[in-house]
């Protein structure tokens, strides 16, 4: 029952995540990447601090730990929680939420390659060829179909490079989390903290122009309870319940999430959009395949095994924070 919630939490996350990049694209055509992340975090600071002290339930200890983790709390803050943001609502001023929840359904097989990468471990075959195919679906998308238009500099494709950019903020932030020993929604607390305190010199200049619709201030809502505080914190308890080489093939459900619910809100997508997202799929699905067994008893079913998400690596980083 319990590994049952934990996947029920990875669902609800990705699904949390899907109505970012859709409130986003509406937040973001009022205000600015840099300003945007700021409320964000700053809106969703109380809540994962109360969250943190229900959950986790940290002792004097815990803080001392997160203190003296601070080093890689703040690069966890700076690659998750604002590189992958200030990427994403830059992408979103640029291309539609349909197109950037495309391109990050690269994501589970760029963590296991960024796994295998960091810890010099050699990808399995599997891997390898998802990635290839992975890649194939991503340029697709990019260059919407026309890669010669790409190269010559037609159009303006900023929004999915931006994508590009925060879909590897999230794989090393993803990738580091395991290393950190402090509790994971202690963590994301102290992570936000940081945060905020760091955007704060920049963002706070452009406050005193900030004028938002109503749906302005409903999505700045949703982005800052739903995606903020609930998935990060959903996906947080539940990666280091499954490791993050079984949770990460749950990041494919994002997109889908996010297709079906443009379509619901009449978001058009186009043929290139589909054909390039399947051809992403397909190459997650093929970098999480098993490899047969090699007459080694229990060689293709083994945590780590070859060609599996955590790109071969037993101990492959797990929760993302």
């Amino acid at each position: 029952m319990r590994t049952g919630k934990n996947y029920v939490f990875l669902v609800l996350a990705n699904l949390f995540w899907a109505g970012n990049f859709l409130f986003g694209a509406v937040v973001v055509a009022e205000t600015s990447p840099l300003l945007l992340t700021f409320l964000r975090w700053l809106f969703a600071l109380v809540p994962i601090v109360l969250l943190a002290c229900v959950l986790d339930r940290p002792g004097r200890a815990d803080w001392a730990l997160a203190l003296r983790e601070w080093p890689a709390h703040l690069v966890q803050a700076a690659l998750g929680l604002i590189g992958f943001c200030l990427f994403t609502y830059l992408a979103l001023q640029h291309t539609t939420a349909v197109n950037a929840a495309l391109i990050s359904a690269v994501n589970p097989v760029l963590i296991a390659a960024t796994a295998a990468l960091l810890f010099r471990e050699r990808p399995g075959r599997h891997l390898a060829v998802g990635l290839l195919v992975s890649l194939l679906g991503t340029v697709l998308l990019v260059t919407r179909g026309d890669p010669a238009a790409f190269v010559t500099g037609g159009g303006d494709h900023l929004g999915e490079l931006a994508m590009i950019a925060a879909v590897a903020c999230w794989a090393l932030y993803t990738v580091r989390g395991r290393r950190l020993a402090t509790p994971p929604v202690t963590a994301s607390a102290v992570q936000t903290l940081i945060a905020v305190v760091l955007l704060a010199p920049f963002a706070l200049p452009q406050l005193g122009g900030l004028v938002l619709s109503p749906a302005g201030w409903t999505g700045l809502a949703y982005i800052s309870l739903f995606p903020s505080v609930l998935s990060l914190v959903l996906w947080n308890v539940a990666v280091r319940a499954l490791g993050a080489g079984r949770s990460g093939i749950y990041l494919n459900l994002l997109p889908v999430f996010t297709v079906v619910i443009g379509v619901v809100i009449g978001i058009g997508v186009e043929p290139v959009q589909l054909v390039g997202g399947a051809v992403v799929l397909l190459g997650v699905w093929l970098s999480g395949r098993r490899p047969r067994a090699s007459g080694v008893p229990g060689t293709a079913d083994r945590p780590g095994a070859a060609g599996s998400p955590d790109g071969g690596r037993p101990d492959a980083p797990g929760p993302v924070r």
